[in-house]
């Protein structure tokens, strides 16, 4: 698998509200659409990102310390994923652990830490609610009255058509909204210009103007890095499949060989090639 563009820059959305000159404006107009807060500009921002955690090779994360509060910002353009609390609870606790010295966690008074916030901002083309809320509790195998742990990320829909309220409170998310619809737009019409068709008409109708006239071909090669780790993701996620079904099959599980053929089955395989991939009868399969 190829990991040459993956260690290119960051995503526009990063770049946007994490890197460029203006991202502190960005981030705070972002932090005051979802807190109904009016922070200025003068309020200190710390960018405390960490390097090669949420996403391999290419950091997708945004993440401040700001007013008491570690905000953690990601976005996903492909399917949303429902493992994110765990992720986000495996990077909360590296983040703490720059944060703070070591030696504060043997002290004997309770020593104080920055509030944490989780946000995922989708704008993929599954259908998707509004807004929604992921928590770790889901994944948790038994479950109590008394949660001994838990963590919430709020999930926003951004494309424009979902109306999501954020939008109209923050001007610059808003924007790269209609800018992610115009680059999906403009690729599937011409995939080798597209990226560069849709950055000229975004400065046409005013979108991030300011942004691409300053950095347009930097935000190309940011976008084609992007298009490339979709593409890794998708490779992944078909091998995981594949090496799931062979550990079953190594294992001998029926079970496994089951729920095998009816993915495939979902998937539209005929018959003939279920029964050369796990085995069973036509039979068995029809039932299925």
């Amino acid at each position: 698998m190829s990991t040459a563009n993956r260690k290119y820059k960051d995503s526009v959305f990063v770049d946007l509200f994490a890197e460029d000159e203006n991202a502190k404006e960005n981030f705070l107009s972002l932090y005051n659409a979802l807190h109904g807060t009016n922070l200025k500009l003068s309020c200190p921002v710390e960018n405390i990102r960490l390097d090669n955690v949420m996403y391999m090779n290419i950091i997708n994360d945004v993440s401040c310390l700001v007013d008491n509060k570690i905000i953690v910002l990601a976005e996903h353009q492909s399917t949303i994923n429902e493992n994110m609390p765990l992720r986000f609870l495996q990077y909360i606790a590296r983040l703490y652990e720059k944060l703070q010295a070591p030696t504060d966690r043997y002290l004997r008074k309770l020593s104080k830490i920055p509030t944490p916030e989780f946000y995922v901002f989708y704008n993929g083309t599954d259908n998707y609610p509004e807004s929604t809320t992921l928590k770790l509790s889901d994944a948790f195998i038994k479950k109590s009255n008394a949660l001994p742990l838990e963590l919430e990320v709020k999930v926003y829909n951004i494309n424009k058509n979902k109306g999501a309220e954020v939008l109209s409170r923050c001007k610059t998310l808003e924007e790269y909204s209609l800018f992610v619809e115009e680059v999906r737009v403009r690729t599937q019409l011409d995939r080798e210009n597209g990226f560069t068709n849709a950055v000229k008409i975004c400065i046409e109708k005013g979108i991030l103007k300011e942004y691409l006239l300053r950095k347009s071909r930097e935000v190309i090669n940011m976008l084609i890095a992007e298009y490339d780790y979709d593409t890794d993701i998708a490779a992944q996620r078909q091998e995981s499949l594949m090496i799931g079904i062979q550990q079953g099959f190594a294992d001998g599980s029926y079970q496994t060989k089951l729920e095998t053929a009816r993915l495939l089955k979902q998937l539209g395989d005929s018959t003939q090639k279920i029964i050369q991939v796990t085995g069973l009868s036509a039979m068995e399969i029809e039932k299925l």
